[in-house]
């Protein structure tokens, strides 16, 4: 793996962290998703507008489809996580996903795009997500809501898994701007969500009024995360960057333990370490 590539998925991983943390404290659903997305195109758009007169890049069907398509996927997800958040621990959820999604995404990077796992980078991935499933607690006395907190994880996870794949092709094969995917669905899916935002407008103003400063946090670093990760993939495969996306939950787990009280920080400080050791040998690899 090369020094950019893991420069840029471990800024990802420390944008991603920042986002899930302040999308926990704001507890919202679908209309918070609205506000989000319509705020991210506002600030990226102007940019995006650039690239797309500068470069004129050909955008046909198949990239309009695949654009939709990462679109629903990525919002698919981001509603469950919600979900997930409002009935679950930031601690407990986030990593269930973050382990989910690369054994997913590496398992259907290998089996759909063809790529190579060599013995260092399946053991750094393995020891990921086995660190990872042991920040949830193991067998060790679980919370109440573990159970939920468990499924949510999954489901997020399987998303996380399926849309890696799809904008890995997407911006690697059909070769679509890492800017221009994750803008353009950023728009798709706030076109989605219209119907609910309406509905809930009233909540909407609510958020943004008393909210506002997480609000452009979110709308600001989590298209940033993603588009880190995407331009990483243009060069970098996905059997290197799933797994070394899940770094994030380094700082996520002291989020949650320290900054939310959710406790538990010492055994699950101490499993972080074992993660790191897997990111070491996945950097190396």
């Amino acid at each position: 793996m090369t020094l950019t590539a893991f420069l840029l998925v471990l800024a990802a991983a420390f944008c991603h962290a920042t986002w899930n943390f302040f999308v926990k404290r704001l507890n919202g659903g679908a209309e918070l998703a609205w506000l989000l997305a319509i705020v991210s195109s506002v600030i990226y758009m102007p940019v995006t507008l650039y690239v797309i007169v500068v470069d004129r890049p050909a955008i046909g069907w198949l990239e309009i489809g695949f654009i939709v398509g990462s679109a629903a996927i990525h919002l698919g997800y981001f509603l469950l996580l919600q979900a997930g958040y409002r009935n679950g621990d930031l601690s407990l959820v986030y990593p269930t996903a973050r382990a989910t999604g690369p054994l997913l995404s590496v398992t259907l990077a290998i089996v759909l795009l063809g790529e190579n796992v060599s013995l260092q980078l399946a053991i750094g991935a393995a020891i990921i997500i086995f660190g990872v499933v042991s920040l949830t607690g193991g067998f060790s006395k679980r919370p109440d809501n573990f159970r939920t907190s468990l499924m949510f994880g999954i489901g997020s996870g399987t998303f996380i898994g399926c849309y890696t794949v799809w904008d890995a092709y997407a911006v690697s094969t059909v070769m679509i701007s890492p800017l221009i995917l994750e803008i353009t669905g950023m728009v798709c899916r706030a076109a989605m969500l219209t119907p609910v935002g309406i509905r809930r407008l009233e909540i909407v103003k609510t958020f943004w009024k008393e909210q506002k400063l997480g609000i452009l946090v979110i709308a600001t670093v989590s298209p940033l995360a993603y588009l880190l990760v995407l331009y990483a993939m243009t060069f970098t495969p996905v059997v290197y960057v799933a797994p070394l996306r899940e770094s994030s939950v380094l700082l996520t787990v002291l989020m949650g333990s320290i900054l939310l009280k959710e406790g538990d920080l010492k055994r699950r400080l101490g499993w972080a370490l074992v993660i790191l050791i897997g990111v070491t040998l996945l950097a190396t690899g």
